[in-house]
């Protein structure tokens, strides 16, 4: 099988640069009196038992669509599902210029900003006026999944007894969250797309969408599968199961009712401990050990009381999450992940990706250890209408799909434009 590779960046080019949490040496006061006082740093702002999106809250550019009830994989009710969603660029009277764009687990509608004013989204280079995915040319619609915390029905959403869900939210699989968004592209009149991609968790929901879509009538000529698998791993399920336990075990999660509580007293330091875990394995051992190697974090010493600078990285990316995230969506989330598995009721996983009719791009970062490469080449050799495997080149693990934009920004173009020839020859 063919292994296409682009040009080897170094572990410190093109990546996205983190605050470094320096010493706490007081800041002097700029007063002439000689007998001025150091000023003390700031405490942390306490962070909300919840960041979930809620009725009330500026919606930023999210729509919403009421889409009623949705009968799950396990048989449980949910009797109104809504999913926000964000979209660019206008719907073509044909139709033919739809590309559904699925976010990763901790995302979520805002990929792109939408003008000068609007906030940068996740995937900014990638979606926009001339870039890879161009909404000069597509109609871009990107929802949040299903048990997300951004506006979507989920664990933080109000249940027909008039409390939130909470922990009595049911649990997801990966065809739960593709089925709801199959009815969110009947409610927009989308019949078929012109591309479905995702990386990481949403291409898990991308792969669903390739079987999925075309049996409720809703076409998908192409597909792109990045950074992801056809079944989620014990790996992958062993690292969550710390994740979870993290969560749970934290007395501010109150057995999933800490809505309504006061900042600093919700699930925030088993939301961290769980972002500790997953970050770690976003990224590669080699660029931890390039980035950070053995240095103490600022004047800390780590002998008596400091942190290693790689610890707060990793508490920095915890207290990160913490504030913008909701603890009872990421267990949702991380259980529906777990559950993925193309082959199931379908004869097996390789015979599921046989189905696949969509033209397919399929790319693997070569140092990621969540969903490692050969799971990606398993994916590429099983389906018709794969042309190989492309692999980005990146010091930077798993999240290389977020920074190498310079690789893969070429790849999706590409594709987006043979695909373009084979609609408008």
């Amino acid at each position: 099988m063919p292994r296409q590779r682009e040009t080897l960046l170094s572990c410190l080019s093109g990546g996205n640069t983190f605050p470094r949490v320096t010493s706490r040496t007081p800041i002097m006061s700029t007063s002439p009196r000689p007998s001025a006082a150091p000023r003390p740093t700031p405490a942390p702002t306490p962070v909300p038992a919840s960041a979930a999106w809620f009725p009330g809250d500026d919606p930023g550019r999210r729509l919403f669509a009421a889409l009623g009830g949705l009968e799950l994989e396990n048989g449980a009710l949910l009797p109104e599902v809504t999913l926000a969603y964000e979209t660019y660029g206008t719907l073509d009277a044909d139709g033919a210029n739809a590309v559904l764009v699925l976010h990763g687990f901790s995302a979520d509608s805002h990929a792109a900003a939408h003008d000068a004013d609007d906030e940068p989204g996740w995937w900014e280079d990638m979606i926009g006026p001339g870039r890879p995915i161009d909404t000069d040319r597509y109609y871009v619609v990107v929802p949040n999944a299903l048990g997300g915390c951004q506006g979507s029905t989920g664990p933080a959403s109000t249940a027909p007894d008039g409390r939130p869900w909470a922990a009595r939210f049911p649990r997801l699989t990966t065809r739960d969250q593709v089925a709801a968004e199959i009815l969110l592209a009947h409610h927009l009149g989308v019949r078929s797309w012109a591309l479905a991609i995702g990386p990481s968790m949403g291409g898990l929901r991308a792969l669903e969408w390739a079987l999925m879509g075309p049996e409720a009538g809703i076409g998908v000529r192409g597909l792109a599968a990045i950074g992801t698998a056809a079944q989620t791993s014990a790996d992958v399920i062993a690292w969550s199961h710390p994740q979870l336990a993290a969560i749970r075990l934290d007395p501010g999660w109150h057995g999933g009712d800490y809505y309504g509580l006061p900042d600093g007293q919700g699930p925030h330091a088993g939301v961290a401990i769980a972002r500790y875990i997953a970050h770690t394995t976003y990224r590669s051992g080699s660029e931890l050990d390039a980035r950070f190697g053995r240095l103490p974090q600022g004047g800390e010493d780590p002998l008596t009381d400091g942190r290693y600078a790689v610890q707060s990285y990793l508490d920095h990316h915890g207290d990160k999450l913490a504030r913008r995230f909701d603890a009872n969506s990421y267990l949702v989330l991380t259980e529906s992940m777990n559950t993925h598995d193309l082959g199931r009721d379908r004869g097996g996983a390789e015979a599921a990706l046989t189905q696949i009719t969509a033209r397919t791009l399929v790319v693997a970062v070569d140092t990621d250890r969540l969903f490692p490469a050969q799971q990606s080449a398993r994916i590429a050799a099983y389906v018709p209408g794969a042309d190989g495997l492309r692999v980005i080149s990146s010091a930077h693990g798993h999240d290389g799909f977020l920074i190498e934009f310079d690789q893969l920004g070429p790849m999706v173009r590409e594709f987006l434009e043979v695909e373009q020839v084979r609609t408008h020859p």
